[in-house]
């Protein structure tokens, strides 16, 4: 017994694409709205501490922390510690987190740019769904 339609919606085979999972992976990661405001944010304000960060892009402490180890981890951010009292850490970006720059920098412009487009589409969009739901 097979369960639905499922051609062509598998990723490809190995042979064809052997690195299609890790592109998947690394673009899970680095696509992710938390990843792309830290990488904005330390781009354009260059190595700042974890709470202005935080008060920066609005997030939670656990959700800016769990963000920040996975861009370390992958090599994008620095994470420099300072044995002071309270502890001091600051975040900057790595050589190729400054490469990720220019294409997380694009991605940022192109949605300001299209916030009023967007908006429109989705009011359209509510709106039509809005009708079939009354239908």
């Amino acid at each position: 017994m097979t369960l639905g339609h499922r051609k062509g919606t598998d990723m490809l085979k190995r042979e064809k694409c052997p690195d299609c999972e890790r592109i998947n992976e690394v673009l899970t990661r680095v696509g992710d709205r938390w990843s792309v405001l830290v990488i904005i944010s330390l781009s354009e304000y260059g190595t700042l501490r974890f709470n202005e960060l935080k008060r920066n892009l609005g997030i939670s402490q656990r959700m800016l922390s769990l963000t920040l180890k996975k861009l370390e981890r992958d090599g994008l951010v620095n994470r420099t510690q300072y044995p002071t009292i309270p502890p001091k850490v600051e975040y900057n970006l790595t050589a190729m987190g400054e490469s990720f720059r220019e294409p997380v920098s694009a991605i940022g412009h192109w949605s300001l740019n299209n916030l009023a487009k967007i908006d429109k589409a989705r009011e359209k969009y509510d709106a039509a769904a809005g009708r079939l739901v009354e239908s």
